[in-house]
């Protein structure tokens, strides 16, 4: 599976360092919230954060520009209809992340991976919300993502082996270390 095009659901802290780092591996990135103030923040906070790996000379002013250009920012879930994978970063809410799995389950193609950065919530009860459960996993990022390598990677009842194979391969891409949980 290839995976050209990442939407990063929820534009907060977790949301905009996730989107950063897949811009930054070479991935268009589509990042979705209801807020456009919200998207306005991110995309500032974005902006230091390269600015900061441009200073310590981490990266390079032209691929600091290159990952703003893959970086496109959206209110509506529509953009997230075009993903070859999906990452979701919304608010610790069941009911939310439950009724967010359900529409993206609709909007995204079946061979879609959806993903949640879930911490506390059952990976299990997210993909029960959709008819993919086996291409539901978690992806727990640390914080500050750009920083932390470590991704905690969580398989649900019904995930498939494939589908974590395709998110180890994705960490890998994004120089991050995925264990399973």
């Amino acid at each position: 599976m290839t995976i050209a095009r990442i939407a990063v659901i929820g534009a907060g802290t977790m949301g905009s360092g996730i989107a950063q780092v897949c811009a930054q591996a070479g991935c268009q990135v589509d990042l979705v919230d209801v807020s456009a103030p919200s998207l306005e923040r991110a995309r500032t906070s974005i902006a230091r954060s390269l600015a900061k790996f441009v200073e310590k000379q981490r990266l390079s002013q032209a691929d600091a520009a290159a990952t703003q250009a893959r970086l496109s920012y959206a209110i509506t879930l529509d953009a997230a209809g075009g993903a070859d994978y999906i990452i979701e970063a919304i608010v610790e809410d069941l009911a939310a992340k439950r009724a967010l799995f359900a529409r993206l389950d609709a909007l995204a193609r079946p061979d879609v991976i959806l993903a949640s950065n879930t911490s506390s919530i059952s990976i299990t009860t997210l993909g029960a919300a959709t008819a993919r459960p086996d291409r539901v996993l978690g992806m727990h990022f640390m914080n500050p993502v750009p920083l932390m390598t470590l991704v905690e990677l969580i398989a649900g009842q019904r995930t498939s082996p494939a589908a974590m194979d395709v998110a180890l391969t994705l960490c890998q891409r994004l120089g991050k270390q995925g264990v399973q949980a």
